[in-house]
C-alpha cells in the first residue's frame, strides 16, 4: 500500500498511477474563477428566489458536476461499451439545443437535463462497481446520496408526463 492517501483510503502504488494518468492540469486561477463565480451564482439564487427555487438552484448548480461525470464513464476503461453508448447518449441531449423543456426558460429549462443525466447515471450505475462513479466525481458531497437526493425530488416535483418522457428517452438509448 501507498502511503498516499485520497479521499480518506490508502491508495495501492498500482491505482494510483493508473488515477494520476487520469488527471487534466487545470490552470490555477481559472479554477478559482469558477469556483468564485459558481458561489456568487449559489449566493445569488439562494437569495433572490424563494425556497423552492432556492432548492431547485442547489441541485442545478450540480449539472456541470453530472455532465463532467458522465464525460469521464464516457472513456474510463472500467465501463463496459454498452454504457459508454449510454454515455454518449445523455451527452448528446445536454448539448441538443432541442429538450423537452426548452433551455430559454430561466432555471426550469435545465431540469429535464439534470433529472435525465442522473436517471441516465442511475442505469449506469446499475451495471458498474459504485466505485468507478466515486473515482470519477469531482462535484460537492458523496455522488449516490446527491444522485438519490435528486431522483426523489424528480419523482415528488416534476409533472408526471414530463418525467415520463425523459424515462422514455432513456429506455429507447
Amino acid at each position: 500500500m501507498n502511503e498516499d492517501i485520497l479521499n480518506g483510503r490508502e491508495i495501492p502504488a498500482e491505482e494510483q498511477e493508473q488515477l494520476e494518468d487520469r488527471i487534466i492540469d487545470v490552470d490555477a486561477d481559472k479554477l478559482k474563477f469558477y469556483e468564485d463565480l459558481r458561489r456568487k451564482a449559489k449566493g445569488w439564487t439562494q437569495t433572490k428566489s424563494g425556497s423552492i427555487a432556492g432548492k431547485l438552484g442547489k441541485y442545478l448548480f450540480l449539472l456541470p458536476d453530472f455532465f463532467i461525470l458522465v464525460c469521464r464513464l464516457a472513456i474510463d476503461k472500467r465501463v463496459p461499451k454498452k454504457q459508454k453508448l449510454m454515455a454518449g447518449g445523455i451527452i448528446a441531449y445536454v448539448i441538443m439545443p432541442i429538450d423537452i423543456i426548452p433551455d430559454f426558460i430561466p432555471l426550469i429549462g435545465q431540469v429535464d437535463d439534470l433529472v435525465l443525466v442522473v436517471m441516465g447515471l442511475n442505469m449506469i450505475l446499475n451495471e458498474i462497481d459504485p466505485k468507478v462513479l466515486a473515482d470519477n466525481w469531482s462535484g460537492e458531497g458523496e455522488v449516490l446520496d446527491q444522485l438519490k437526493k435528486i431522483t426523489a425530488s424528480a419523482e415528488a416535483f416534476l409533472d408526471k408526463n414530463i418525467l415520463q418522457r425523459i424515462k422514455n428517452w432513456l429506455h429507447r438509448k
